[in-house]
C-alpha cells in the first residue's frame, strides 16, 4: 500500500517515511498520495472477526485502491482477505457463513465473484458487461441479487446515409430527449438505459433481470425470508424525471416478476431491511413537503406493507444505514449531529440510545461528517473512527461504551509529523443570539501567544456539516502556518429541520453574517492576525465564497471554488436541474427572474475588489464550467486582480483523484501566498 520511492526520467518523484525523520516533519502534499482508509465494514460469520474495504492511493494510476482486509476484533490478525492493483470490493458472507461474494476487476470487468471460505477457492459467478452493485444473499443461501445497468437504443431523429468507403464523417449527431441527460463524475452524456435488479444462482449461472421498465431500481436490496421475493426501493410514478427525490418501496417476485407495492405515500421510501424472522421490514423516508432540507426518520411495516409506524418519532436528525440486531428486537442506525456521525439503537418496544458519537473519517479532502459501523451478533460495534490528525481506522465499542482501535492505517506515515490540532469554539449569533458551531483547526508546531493567519474554510451543501474530523486540504493548510476556520452556519445539517430551513428559499444570505460572526471570533481570541485574513470555499461554500467578497473588502484574497455564480443558469446547466428548482426555489427562473438574481454572487460582483481565483474542475457537471467563466469575465470586465484555474478532466468531486487533490491545495496556498505581506 505505501510507496517509498519512484524514479522517473532521473528525478525522485516521491519518498516515504524513514525511522529516523524528526517529529517536527510537516503534512505535505505527497503525503496525500500516501493515505488510508478503513470503510464499510462487515462481521465475519464467526463473530470475532472483521472484513473491510481498505482505501489506499495509487501513485501510479493517480486512483484510489480498494482492496479487502481482515482484522480480529481484540486487534490481532490483520491481514488481507483480497489483495493487489485490482479492485475488490463489497464483500457479503453468505446465511450459513460459508462463503463470501464480493465484487473485483481483477479480470478486467467488474464482475461478481464468491469465495469458499472454509479452501479460499474462489470462482466466479457472473460474466456481464456492466457492474453489479449492492449485493444481496437470499436466505437459502442459493441466489444472490444485484443492481445493474441496462442499456436501451439511444433516441435518434436521424441517421447520416452511408459514406463512401475510406471517408472520415462526423459521428452522427447525438440526440437528447431525458431531463437529467448527464451525471457528474461520468464524463459525457449519460447512457440510454436504466438500473435494474437482477438474480443469479450462487454457484454461477446466467443473470436474469427481475424488473423492467423506463424506471430506475437504486439502493439496498432485501429478501422475504422465503427466498421467494425481493425487496427494494424504486420511483415508478409516471413522472418520475420531474420528482428526484420520490420512491416507494416494492416487492418482486423472482420468479414471476410480479411487483407489490408496500409504501405509497409522498415522499421518498427506501433502504428497506428485513427482520431475522422474516415478520418486519425497516425502511426510512419523510413526508414530502418540498423544503430544501427535510429530516428521514426510521419506520418498521410488516411485510405486506401494513402496520407502519415510526420507532424516532421524536429524533430531529436525517436516519441513515440501518440493520437489524441479530435477535430482532430493535435496530441500529446512524445520524449526524451537531458535525458528528453517530450510531444508536432503537428498540421495537420504544426507547433508545447512543452507541458512540466517534464515527468518521471517511472524507479525505474536507472534514464533512462521514462513517460507517457493523453491529456483531454479541452487542459490540466495529465503526470506522474519526480523528482529527488520520482519516478512518477501524475501531470496536462493547456494551459499555469501551472502545478499542482495531487498525492504525496511517501510523507508519503520519506518526512522526506534527500535525494540526483541533479546538471547539462557540459563536453566538450576532442576528438571533443561536449558538453557531465552529472549529478552529490550529497550525502545526502551533505556540501560544503567537498570532497567525487565517483561512476561512467554508463548506459545501449547503445542507452539509463539517466536524472534528480529517481533512487533508485542512492538514495540508495548517502545514504551511496557516489557523483554519470551518464553521457549521445556519442552513447545516445535523442540527435538525429548523436550523437546515433557516436558509430556505433564501440561500445565500444569513448564513453570511454567522460565517463573519465566526470570523470575528476568532478573531477575538488573539491567536489571528487581522490583516492577514483569506477565505475560500467549494460548491455551495463557493457560492459563500463569492457573496462574501461582494459584501465586504476585510479578506486579503480569495479564492471560489466550482461555485454557483447565478442562480437561473445554473438551475438550467446543472445536472440536479429538477431538484434545485424544486426545492430551493418557489418557482422558475422565468416566473422569478429578480427573486434568482437578488441570490446570485453575480449581482454583487461591481462590489469586489478582493483580489480572486476562480477554481473548477473541466468535467464539473454539478456547477458548470460556465458559472466559473462568468464570474472571472466579470471580474476581469472591472479590473479586479482574478485568475482562473481549470482542473483538468476533475469532475465535481475535484479530490477523487489524488493529484487534483494536491492541485486544488497547492494552487490555493500560491495564490494566498502571493497577497501575504511582504516578509511573511
Amino acid at each position: 500500500m505505501k510507496y517509498t520511492l519512484y524514479i522517473a526520467g532521473g528525478l525522485i518523484l516521491f519518498s516515504g517515511l524513514t525511522a529516523a525523520q524528526g517529529a517536527d516533519e510537516k503534512f505535505t502534499a505527497t503525503d496525500i498520495f500516501q493515505l488510508e482508509y478503513a470503510t464499510s465494514p462487515r462481521i465475519a460469520p464467526s463473530g470475532t472477526s472483521v472484513v473491510y474495504e481498505r482505501k489506499s492511493m495509487d501513485i501510479m494510476s493517480d486512483s484510489q485502491r480498494t482492496n479487502i482486509w481482515s482484522v480480529d476484533l481484540d486487534g490481532t490478525n490483520h491481514r488481507p482477505v483480497l489483495s493487489g492493483k485490482a479492485h475488490y470490493s463489497m464483500p457479503r458472507f453468505s446465511p450459513d457463513g460459508t462463503r463470501m461474494a464480493y465484487v473485483s476487476s481483477v479480470e478486467g470487468k467488474t464482475q461478481l465473484y464468491v469465495q469458499w471460505l472454509d479452501t479460499g477457492q474462489t470462482a466466479r459467478v457472473t460474466d456481464v458487461q456492466f457492474s453489479p452493485s449492492q449485493l444481496s444473499w437470499s436466505p437459502d443461501g442459493k441466489t444472490i441479487a444485484f443492481m445493474m445497468f441496462v442499456p436501451t437504443k439511444p433516441a435518434s431523429l436521424y441517421s447520416l446515409p452511408k459514406k463512401p468507403k475510406g471517408a472520415k464523417w462526423a459521428e452522427n449527431a447525438a440526440v437528447v430527449d431525458q431531463v437529467t441527460y448527464r451525471s457528474d463524475g461520468r464524463p459525457g452524456l449519460l447512457p440510454s438505459g436504466y438500473s435494474h435488479v437482477f438474480v443469479v444462482p450462487a454457484d454461477g449461472g446466467t443473470p436474469r433481470q427481475i424488473t423492467d421498465g423506463a424506471f430506475n431500481h437504486r439502493g439496498t436490496i432485501g429478501w422475504l425470508s422465503d427466498s421467494s421475493s425481493v425487496i427494494f426501493s424504486a420511483n415508478l410514478n409516471e413522472n418520475w424525471r420531474l420528482n428526484p427525490i420520490e420512491s416507494d418501496i416494492y416487492a418482486a417476485n423472482i420468479v414471476s416478476g410480479d411487483l407489490t407495492r408496500l409504501t405509497d405515500r409522498v415522499g421518498p421510501d427506501s433502504s428497506p431491511q428485513v427482520s431475522p424472522d422474516g415478520s418486519l421490514i425497516a425502511y426510512v423516508g419523510f413526508d414530502d413537503r418540498e423544503l430544501s432540507h427535510q429530516e428521514s426518520q426510521l419506520y418498521v411495516m410488516a411485510v405486506d406493507g401494513s402496520d407502519k409506524r415510526p420507532l424516532t418519532p421524536d429524533l430531529d436528525r436525517s436516519i441513515d444505514d440501518v440493520q437489524w440486531a441479530a435477535d430482532g428486537k430493535g435496530l441500529y442506525y446512524s445520524y449526524d449531529d451537531a458535525g458528528k456521525r453517530l450510531v444508536a439503537y432503537a428498540s421495537l418496544s420504544g426507547g433508545s440510545r447512543v452507541i458512540s458519537n466517534k464515527l468518521g473519517g471517511e472524507s479525505l479532502g474536507r472534514p464533512y461528517t462521514s462513517g460507517s459501523f457493523r453491529a456483531a451478533p454479541d452487542g459490540r460495534m466495529v465503526f470506522t473512527q474519526s480523528s482529527v490528525a488520520r482519516p478512518a481506522d477501524l475501531a470496536v465499542v462493547d456494551r459499555i461504551g469501551r472502545t478499542v482501535q482495531l487498525t492504525h492505517l496511517n501510523d507508519d506515515l503520519l506518526g512522526n509529523k506534527s500535525m494540526g490540532t483541533i479546538e471547539d469554539m462557540s459563536i453566538a449569533s450576532s442576528l438571533d443570539g443561536r449558538p453557531i458551531q465552529a472549529w478552529m483547526l490550529k497550525p502545526a508546531g502551533y505556540e501560544a501567544g503567537m498570532q497567525y493567519p487565517l483561512i476561512l474554510e467554508i463548506h459545501g451543501g449547503p445542507h452539509a456539516a463539517y466536524g472534528p474530523h480529517f481533512s487533508a486540504e485542512g492538514q495540508y493548510y495548517a502545514a504551511a502556518g496557516y489557523m483554519v476556520l470551518f464553521v457549521n452556519p445556519r442552513g447545516s445539517s445535523s442540527y435538525g429541520e429548523d436550523y437546515g430551513n433557516l436558509i430556505h428559499h433564501t440561500y445565500p444570505a444569513q448564513d453570511y453574517n454567522d460565517l463573519m460572526d465566526a470570523v470575528d471570533t476568532a478573531v477575538a481570541s488573539g491567536s489571528v492576525k487581522e490583516d492577514e485574513l483569506y477565505v475560500t470555499g467549494g460548491s455551495g461554500g463557493g457560492t459563500l465564497t463569492a457573496w462574501i467578497i461582494g459584501k465586504t473588502d476585510r479578506f486579503r484574497a480569495a479564492v471560489v471554488a466550482k461555485p454557483v455564480i447565478n442562480w437561473a443558469s445554473f438551475v438550467l446547466t446543472a445536472d440536479i436541474s429538477a431538484y434545485v428548482s424544486k426545492y430551493w426555489f418557489a418557482s422558475m427562473p422565468w416566473e422569478d427572474p429578480t427573486g434568482y438574481w437578488n441570490r446570485s454572487p453575480l449581482s454583487l460582483v461591481g462590489n469586489v475588489k478582493t483580489p480572486t481565483m476562480l477554481l473548477t474542475g473541466t468535467n464539473d457537471y454539478r456547477t458548470p464550467m460556465p458559472e466559473t467563466e462568468q464570474y472571472y469575465q466579470a471580474l476581469k470586465l472591472q479590473g479586479v486582480d482574478s485568475v482562473m484555474v481549470r482542473i483538468p478532466e476533475a469532475s465535481h468531486s475535484i479530490a477523487s483523484r489524488p493529484s487534483n487533490l494536491v492541485q486544488k491545495v497547492g494552487n490555493i496556498l500560491a495564490w494566498f501566498k502571493k497577497y501575504r505581506p511582504a516578509g511573511e
